[in-house]
């Protein structure tokens, strides 16, 4: 009689948001060559992280500021979900036209690394501190309140813009770094890592980026932007892999987190 390694047959946990910007990392798991092998968790970033950090699921795609807040988790190597010029969808938003007049900011609360480098653009770049709100992302209420508001994800990319001065964080970043930026990566839990080498997270990304327009064809239904407008939010605002600029973007936001007490400490990056 033989038996089976349950990690062989046993699904992978996963977590992850199904904003557009990560469509292509888990599109071979919901709809390509590797859907039989995980069991997907819809969750907002913010959650993505909860989940990962109370063993809820084993692998989440998760804001890349709580790879130095949850214990026990390694990242997956050179799979990511980034920017080197403009994102579109990580936006300050503000009736001020200026962001030295902004004294109070909303912070969408499903947001983790935006949220903190919303921070370090104030202290290291702007050397001033507005007051900090965590707001469920209505934009209207948040600034019916506030003097600007961080928006994340699909709703940043479509709301009015009429009146409104916004800045994209990546662009800003790159502004005052010369650096790409990493916005979430997957993590995986230590006692997890064989499994989820197993799966393949660069080959399930490799499969999703080659399907673009299929993608595309989904969310034109999810979101009210023209074809070529998802095309290419998909092909040259979003970057798929971590390449030398977006490392050492990531390595310096870290730094710059612990600098200004967002972190504790930095602790050194492992990868699977």
């Amino acid at each position: 009689m033989t038996t089976s390694n349950s990690s062989e047959i046993s699904p992978l946990t996963i977590a992850a948001s199904t904003y557009l910007n990560s469509a292509p990392l888990i599109w071979s798991f919901l709809q390509g060559s590797k859907r039989t092998r995980v069991k997907l968790v819809d969750a907002v970033p913010g959650r993505c992280a909860e989940l990962l950090r109370d063993s809820a699921v084993e692998v989440a795609l998760i804001p890349i500021i709580e790879y130095q807040r949850i214990p026990s988790i390694s990242l997956i190597c050179d799979v990511c979900v980034g920017s080197k010029t403009e994102v579109r969808s990580v936006v300050l938003v503000s009736k001020q036209s200026t962001l030295r007049n902004v004294r109070s900011v909303a912070l969408d609360e499903s947001s983790r690394t935006s949220a903190t480098l919303v921070k370090i653009i104030f202290r290291e770049f702007l050397k001033s501190e507005p007051v900090w709100i965590n707001a469920v992302p209505d934009l209207d209420q948040m600034l019916a309140d506030n003097d600007a508001a961080l928006i994340i994800g699909d709703p940043a990319m479509t709301f009015s813009r009429n009146g409104l001065h916004i800045w994209d964080m990546a662009a800003l970043w790159r502004g005052y770094t010369d650096f790409g930026f990493v916005f979430a990566m997957w993590a995986v839990r230590d006692t997890a890592t064989e499994k989820a080498r197993r799966i393949g997270f660069p080959e399930a990304r490799d499969e999703g980026t080659s399907k673009i327009d299929e993608i595309v064809d989904d969310y034109l239904r999810r979101i009210p932007l023209r074809r070529e407008e998802l095309t290419k939010y998909l092909t040259e605002n979003i970057v798929f892999n971590v390449d030398t600029t977006m490392r050492r973007g990531m390595d310096f936001y870290f730094e710059l987190a612990a600098k200004h007490r967002l972190i504790e400490n930095i602790r050194p990056l492992v990868f699977v």
